[in-house]
């Protein structure tokens, strides 16, 4: 992939599924072992063209997601690298005993790529959206978990996880097109976080389109209040950046998490269980929805209501900052 600023632009644009389905396209032109499983969702993973091109490396089995799942444990168990996608409730649990007995217990890698996490169909209900697959997946063993923060960062992370060891879920975000985060090339890798901002007593960590927002807001405190928060895209939930949560808890006073999940089993549960056995950290303030299914609205307004967008973020930093100064 070409990860030029001109890219950078054109993907934010088009959204992170079709960015997706040119990532895995331009990996398949590469490597004839590359294959995708798809349940009839071909068009809507970005995969129109690469189906057109390479339909030997394109399956779809229709609306069948533990079908997908048996299938593509038999292509990897041959050698294949298998993808698979579906929209993130169907791929992360419609399928979920066959991803625990093949992909957790038998360690068969797939690559699993959930469409349109979060609440991005939130106008449509919460049957529509994904609050929990995070918190259900990193709970299988043998499987990372990873949660882009833009365009570019999906096309990072079909990369990796092509040579990852283990498998991955990779979780997409939106629906349409979401802000840049990269506008230029960066190293990345599975389990290793990205910072963004640094300095000041205060770490925002957060993963999705939160990571832009997060940027947002603590330019934001930073113009009126003159005081820096960092912000880390800590695209990876599972396995966690050890390394950089063992330095913050040197050089920080809070931490704020922010997802586009439950505050249940998520990224502010992953970094709290971090810490809990660790005698001195930083405090955790987490960020995300509440324990209950939202009614349905528009993406926008539930995360203007339960505060993942940057007024919420900012809201949050201002009360850590009255907090931490007690």
């Amino acid at each position: 992939m070409d990860y030029s600023k001109k890219n950078a632009k054109r993907w934010s644009v088009i959204g992170q599924r079709p960015t997706f389905g040119m990532a895995l396209h331009a990996l398949a032109k590469e490597n004839p072992e590359v294959v995708v499983v798809v349940a009839d969702v071909v068009n809507s993973a970005g995969l129109a063209n690469m189906k057109k091109e390479l339909p030997d490396q394109v399956i779809n089995v229709g609306i069948a997601e533990q079908n997908m799942m048996g299938i593509a444990t038999g292509l990897s168990s041959e050698g294949y690298t298998v993808y698979t996608t579906s929209f993130a409730p169907f791929q992360s649990m419609r399928c979920l005993e066959q991803i625990r007995v093949n992909q957790g217990y038998m360690g068969q890698k797939v690559v699993m790529a959930g469409l349109a996490g979060g609440a991005a169909y939130g106008e449509l209900g919460f049957t529509h959206c994904t609050i929990e697959d995070v918190a259900i997946l990193r709970s299988i063993p043998n499987i990372a978990v990873v949660t882009p923060a833009d365009c570019m960062e999906v096309a990072k992370a079909v990369e990796a996880a092509a040579d990852y060891p283990g498998s991955v879920y990779i979780r997409l975000m939106d629906k349409t097109g979401i802000p840049m985060v990269y506008e230029e090339d960066y190293a990345f890798a599975i389990g290793k976080a990205v910072p963004i901002m640094e300095g000041g007593e205060i770490a925002i960590l957060a993963n999705g389109p939160q990571v832009h927002h997060a940027m947002r807001a603590a330019k934001r405190h930073k113009e009126e209040h003159g005081r820096d928060v960092a912000v880390y895209d800590f695209h990876t939930v599972k396995p966690l950046d050890g390394e950089l949560l063992e330095h913050l808890a040197g050089c920080t006073k809070a931490i704020i998490t922010v997802e586009e999940h439950s505050i249940i089993g998520g990224l502010g549960s992953a970094i709290s269980e971090f810490y809990a056995d660790r005698p001195n950290h930083p405090l955790v303030y987490r960020m995300g929805f509440a324990d209950e299914y939202p009614h349905g609205a528009s993406h926008e307004a539930l995360l203007a209501e339960y505060h993942l967008d940057e007024a919420g973020i900012y809201g949050k930093i201002m009360d850590v900052v009255a907090e931490i100064g007690k």
